[in-house]
Protein backbone atom coordinates (compact mmCIF):
# COMPACT_ATOMS: atom_id res chain seq x y z
CA UNK A 1 0.00 0.00 0.00
CA UNK A 2 1.33 3.23 -1.35
CA UNK A 3 -0.05 5.51 1.51
CA UNK A 4 -3.30 6.15 3.41
CA UNK A 5 -6.86 7.61 2.93
CA UNK A 6 -7.30 10.82 4.61
CA UNK A 7 -10.34 11.23 5.99
CA UNK A 8 -12.42 13.44 8.75
CA UNK A 9 -14.89 13.51 11.34
CA UNK A 10 -16.10 15.60 13.55
CA UNK A 11 -15.57 16.26 17.62
CA UNK A 12 -16.41 19.00 20.13
CA UNK A 13 -17.14 21.50 16.69
CA UNK A 14 -14.25 20.47 15.21
CA UNK A 15 -13.05 18.43 11.90
CA UNK A 16 -10.29 16.80 13.07
CA UNK A 17 -8.66 14.15 10.32
CA UNK A 18 -6.92 10.66 10.68
CA UNK A 19 -4.92 8.59 8.00
CA UNK A 20 -6.39 5.03 7.48
CA UNK A 21 -4.76 2.44 6.14
CA UNK A 22 -6.95 0.19 5.12
CA UNK A 23 -7.95 -3.19 5.67
CA UNK A 24 -12.27 -3.18 6.82
CA UNK A 25 -13.08 -5.94 9.18
CA UNK A 26 -9.61 -6.26 10.90
CA UNK A 27 -8.69 -5.67 14.39
CA UNK A 28 -8.27 -2.02 15.03
CA UNK A 29 -5.07 -0.21 15.81
CA UNK A 30 -4.66 3.40 16.57
CA UNK A 31 -1.58 5.19 17.21
CA UNK A 32 -1.86 8.52 18.62
CA UNK A 33 1.39 10.92 17.64
CA UNK A 34 3.12 13.07 20.51
CA UNK A 35 3.06 16.53 21.17
CA UNK A 36 3.41 18.77 17.91
CA UNK A 37 4.03 15.96 15.52
CA UNK A 38 1.39 14.52 12.92
CA UNK A 39 0.07 11.38 12.06
CA UNK A 40 2.12 10.82 8.62
CA UNK A 41 5.07 10.06 11.67
CA UNK A 42 3.61 6.56 12.12
CA UNK A 43 4.28 5.74 8.47
CA UNK A 44 6.95 3.01 9.15
CA UNK A 45 4.81 1.24 11.69
CA UNK A 46 1.37 1.95 10.05
CA UNK A 47 2.32 -0.28 6.62
CA UNK A 48 4.07 -2.93 9.08
CA UNK A 49 0.57 -3.36 10.95
CA UNK A 50 -1.29 -3.13 8.27
CA UNK A 51 -1.55 -6.36 6.84
CA UNK A 52 -2.87 -7.64 10.31
CA UNK A 53 -4.70 -4.46 11.49
CA UNK A 54 -7.08 -2.06 10.08
CA UNK A 55 -4.89 1.16 11.32
CA UNK A 56 -5.85 4.83 12.17
CA UNK A 57 -3.61 7.45 12.63
CA UNK A 58 -5.06 10.35 13.66
CA UNK A 59 -3.79 13.76 13.92
CA UNK A 60 -5.11 15.69 17.26
CA UNK A 61 -6.83 19.01 17.36
CA UNK A 62 -4.27 21.60 16.77
CA UNK A 63 -1.99 19.54 14.61
CA UNK A 64 -1.45 18.24 10.95
CA UNK A 65 -4.57 18.60 8.65
CA UNK A 66 -6.88 18.91 12.13
CA UNK A 67 -8.92 22.17 13.10
CA UNK A 68 -6.69 24.26 15.49
CA UNK A 69 -9.20 25.18 19.05
CA UNK A 70 -11.11 28.04 19.44
CA UNK A 71 -8.73 29.80 22.28
CA UNK A 72 -5.80 27.88 22.27
CA UNK A 73 -6.94 25.08 24.88
CA UNK A 74 -5.25 22.02 24.74
CA UNK A 75 -5.67 20.12 27.86
CA UNK A 76 -4.97 16.34 27.82
CA UNK A 77 -8.84 15.68 28.73
CA UNK A 78 -9.21 17.44 25.58
CA UNK A 79 -7.84 15.04 23.49
CA UNK A 80 -8.84 12.06 25.43
CA UNK A 81 -12.47 13.16 23.89
CA UNK A 82 -11.64 13.44 20.30
CA UNK A 83 -10.11 9.85 21.09
CA UNK A 84 -13.30 8.53 22.15
CA UNK A 85 -15.49 10.37 19.34
CA UNK A 86 -12.54 8.75 16.47
CA UNK A 87 -13.26 5.04 18.42
CA UNK A 88 -16.92 5.64 18.07
CA UNK A 89 -16.48 6.06 14.49
CA UNK A 90 -14.88 3.02 13.83
CA UNK A 91 -17.87 0.87 15.74
CA UNK A 92 -15.61 -1.19 17.30
CA UNK A 93 -16.05 -3.03 20.13
CA UNK A 94 -12.32 -2.62 21.35
CA UNK A 95 -9.19 -0.99 19.93
CA UNK A 96 -5.49 -1.51 20.59
CA UNK A 97 -3.84 1.59 21.18
CA UNK A 98 -0.07 2.75 20.33
CA UNK A 99 1.05 6.47 21.89
CA UNK A 100 4.24 8.10 21.55
CA UNK A 101 5.05 11.10 24.78
CA UNK A 102 2.13 13.19 24.64
CA UNK A 103 0.47 10.13 22.58
CA UNK A 104 0.79 8.08 25.20
CA UNK A 105 -0.28 9.98 28.05
CA UNK A 106 -3.46 10.57 25.81
CA UNK A 107 -4.06 6.71 25.59
CA UNK A 108 -3.17 5.72 28.83
CA UNK A 109 -5.84 7.87 30.12
CA UNK A 110 -8.30 6.19 27.88
CA UNK A 111 -7.64 3.23 29.17
CA UNK A 112 -8.19 3.77 32.27
CA UNK A 113 -10.96 5.38 31.59
CA UNK A 114 -12.90 2.69 29.28
CA UNK A 115 -10.90 0.06 30.10
CA UNK A 116 -13.54 -2.42 28.52
CA UNK A 117 -12.50 -0.65 25.01
CA UNK A 118 -8.80 -1.23 24.83
CA UNK A 119 -7.57 -5.07 24.13
CA UNK A 120 -3.91 -3.32 24.45
CA UNK A 121 -1.44 -0.57 25.14
CA UNK A 122 1.50 0.35 23.88
CA UNK A 123 3.23 3.44 25.66
CA UNK A 124 6.13 5.14 23.52
CA UNK A 125 8.01 6.94 25.92
CA UNK A 126 4.73 8.78 27.16
CA UNK A 127 4.75 8.17 30.98
CA UNK A 128 5.10 12.09 31.17
CA UNK A 129 3.88 12.38 35.23
CA UNK A 130 5.81 10.31 37.82
CA UNK A 131 4.10 8.74 40.60
CA UNK A 132 5.45 11.00 43.29
CA UNK A 133 5.71 14.50 40.89
CA UNK A 134 5.22 17.12 43.25
CA UNK A 135 2.20 19.55 41.89
CA UNK A 136 2.83 23.47 42.23
CA UNK A 137 0.92 25.59 44.21
CA UNK A 138 -2.56 26.80 42.05
CA UNK A 139 -1.59 30.43 42.29
CA UNK A 140 2.02 29.61 40.53
CA UNK A 141 0.15 27.30 37.66
CA UNK A 142 -2.54 30.06 37.02
CA UNK A 143 0.62 32.57 36.83
CA UNK A 144 2.87 30.57 34.81
CA UNK A 145 0.13 29.25 32.08
CA UNK A 146 -0.90 33.27 31.67
CA UNK A 147 2.58 34.15 30.91
CA UNK A 148 3.01 31.44 28.62
CA UNK A 149 -0.34 32.53 26.90
CA UNK A 150 1.02 35.99 26.58
CA UNK A 151 4.29 35.06 25.18
CA UNK A 152 2.58 32.79 22.72
CA UNK A 153 0.11 35.94 21.65
CA UNK A 154 3.15 37.76 20.60
CA UNK A 155 5.07 34.76 18.69
CA UNK A 156 5.61 35.29 15.03
CA UNK A 157 5.56 31.48 13.57
CA UNK A 158 9.09 30.25 12.08
CA UNK A 159 9.28 30.51 8.12
CA UNK A 160 11.50 28.38 6.41
CA UNK A 161 12.37 29.07 2.80
CA UNK A 162 12.01 25.70 1.25
CA UNK A 163 11.26 22.14 2.76
CA UNK A 164 14.27 21.11 3.09
CA UNK A 165 15.16 23.84 4.96
CA UNK A 166 12.52 22.66 7.41
CA UNK A 167 13.16 19.00 7.65
CA UNK A 168 17.17 20.46 8.47
CA UNK A 169 15.73 22.28 11.94
CA UNK A 170 14.18 19.15 12.55
CA UNK A 171 17.89 16.71 11.99
CA UNK A 172 19.06 19.86 14.19
CA UNK A 173 17.24 18.88 17.40
CA UNK A 174 17.82 15.06 16.63
CA UNK A 175 20.86 13.99 15.29
CA UNK A 176 19.80 10.34 14.27
CA UNK A 177 17.22 11.73 12.56
CA UNK A 178 18.40 10.30 8.58
CA UNK A 179 17.76 13.29 5.83
CA UNK A 180 15.00 11.02 3.82
CA UNK A 181 12.47 11.04 7.19
CA UNK A 182 13.20 14.39 8.18
CA UNK A 183 11.76 15.57 4.65
CA UNK A 184 8.83 13.24 5.17
CA UNK A 185 8.07 14.55 8.17
CA UNK A 186 8.88 17.94 7.16
CA UNK A 187 6.66 17.60 3.85
CA UNK A 188 3.66 16.45 6.15
CA UNK A 189 4.23 18.67 8.92
CA UNK A 190 4.70 22.12 7.24
CA UNK A 191 2.25 24.15 5.13
CA UNK A 192 3.10 26.66 2.59
CA UNK A 193 2.71 30.11 3.06
CA UNK A 194 1.28 33.03 1.16
CA UNK A 195 4.97 34.11 0.29
CA UNK A 196 6.21 31.06 -0.30
CA UNK A 197 7.62 30.12 2.55
CA UNK A 198 6.98 27.09 5.07
CA UNK A 199 6.03 27.09 8.81
CA UNK A 200 4.70 23.84 10.66
CA UNK A 201 1.14 22.80 10.88
CA UNK A 202 0.72 23.01 14.83
CA UNK A 203 -1.05 25.41 16.87
CA UNK A 204 1.39 27.23 18.97
CA UNK A 205 -0.56 27.47 21.59
CA UNK A 206 -0.43 23.33 21.70
CA UNK A 207 3.01 24.61 24.00
CA UNK A 208 1.08 25.78 26.84
CA UNK A 209 0.54 23.97 30.02
CA UNK A 210 -3.23 24.34 31.21
CA UNK A 211 -3.76 25.04 34.87
CA UNK A 212 -6.32 22.50 35.07
CA UNK A 213 -5.26 19.37 34.63
CA UNK A 214 -4.68 15.74 35.90
CA UNK A 215 -2.18 15.28 38.62
CA UNK A 216 0.32 12.07 39.69
CA UNK A 217 -2.25 10.60 42.02
CA UNK A 218 -5.45 10.95 38.90
CA UNK A 219 -2.77 9.13 36.70
CA UNK A 220 -1.96 6.84 38.88
CA UNK A 221 -5.83 5.67 39.67
CA UNK A 222 -6.69 5.54 36.16
CA UNK A 223 -2.88 3.30 35.39
CA UNK A 224 -4.51 0.57 38.12
CA UNK A 225 -7.96 1.11 35.63
CA UNK A 226 -6.24 -0.95 33.10
CA UNK A 227 -7.24 -4.28 32.36
CA UNK A 228 -5.17 -4.96 29.05
CA UNK A 229 -1.87 -5.76 28.54
CA UNK A 230 0.47 -2.98 28.36
CA UNK A 231 3.93 -2.55 27.26
CA UNK A 232 6.00 0.71 28.23
CA UNK A 233 8.64 0.84 25.59
CA UNK A 234 11.20 3.57 26.79
CA UNK A 235 14.48 4.75 25.21
CA UNK A 236 17.47 4.87 27.13
CA UNK A 237 18.51 8.30 26.37
CA UNK A 238 15.33 9.77 26.31
CA UNK A 239 14.92 13.63 28.49
CA UNK A 240 11.64 12.12 30.15
CA UNK A 241 12.02 11.40 33.77
CA UNK A 242 9.78 8.38 32.98
CA UNK A 243 12.25 6.63 30.80
CA UNK A 244 13.74 5.70 34.21
CA UNK A 245 11.37 5.46 36.75
CA UNK A 246 12.44 1.97 37.64
CA UNK A 247 9.26 -0.15 39.25
CA UNK A 248 6.40 1.77 36.95
CA UNK A 249 4.80 -1.95 36.07
CA UNK A 250 3.72 -2.13 39.58
CA UNK A 251 1.09 0.59 39.42
CA UNK A 252 -0.91 -1.28 36.37
CA UNK A 253 -2.33 -4.63 36.12
CA UNK A 254 -0.73 -6.77 33.59
CA UNK A 255 1.92 -4.45 32.56
CA UNK A 256 5.90 -4.88 31.58
CA UNK A 257 8.90 -2.32 30.50
CA UNK A 258 11.01 -2.44 27.83
CA UNK A 259 13.84 -0.02 26.60
CA UNK A 260 15.35 0.62 23.33
CA UNK A 261 19.15 0.89 23.33
CA UNK A 262 20.59 3.76 21.26
CA UNK A 263 17.28 5.63 20.85
CA UNK A 264 16.55 8.99 22.21
CA UNK A 265 12.88 10.91 22.59
CA UNK A 266 11.98 9.44 19.49
CA UNK A 267 12.60 5.96 19.45
CA UNK A 268 10.45 4.43 16.43
CA UNK A 269 12.63 7.15 14.28
CA UNK A 270 15.50 6.78 16.16
CA UNK A 271 15.41 2.89 16.31
CA UNK A 272 12.52 1.48 14.06
CA UNK A 273 13.79 -1.97 13.07
CA UNK A 274 13.62 -2.33 17.00
CA UNK A 275 10.62 -0.54 18.27
CA UNK A 276 8.30 -2.01 15.38
CA UNK A 277 9.94 -5.75 16.55
CA UNK A 278 8.95 -5.20 20.11
CA UNK A 279 5.20 -4.07 19.01
CA UNK A 280 5.20 -7.13 17.05
CA UNK A 281 6.38 -9.86 19.40
CA UNK A 282 3.82 -7.76 21.67
CA UNK A 283 0.73 -7.89 19.52
CA UNK A 284 1.49 -11.84 19.07
CA UNK A 285 2.74 -11.42 15.50
CA UNK A 286 6.16 -13.24 14.09
CA UNK A 287 9.00 -11.05 13.57
CA UNK A 288 9.89 -10.01 9.89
Amino acid sequence: MLGPKSCFYESHGLRLHYADWGNEGAPVVILVHGGRDHCRSWDAIARALQPHFRVLAPDLRGHGDSDWTRGGSYALTEYVYDLAQLVRTTRAQEVILVGHSMGGMVSLIYAGSFPEQVSALVVLDGVTVLPDAQKAPTHERIAKWVNQLDKLHDRTPRRYSTLEDAAAQMVLHNKRLSGDLALHLATHGAQRNEDGTYSWKFDPYQRASAPHRLWPDDHVALWARISCPTLLLNADESFLAGSRGAGLERYFQKARIETISGAGHWLHHDRPREVLGAIRRFLGLADA
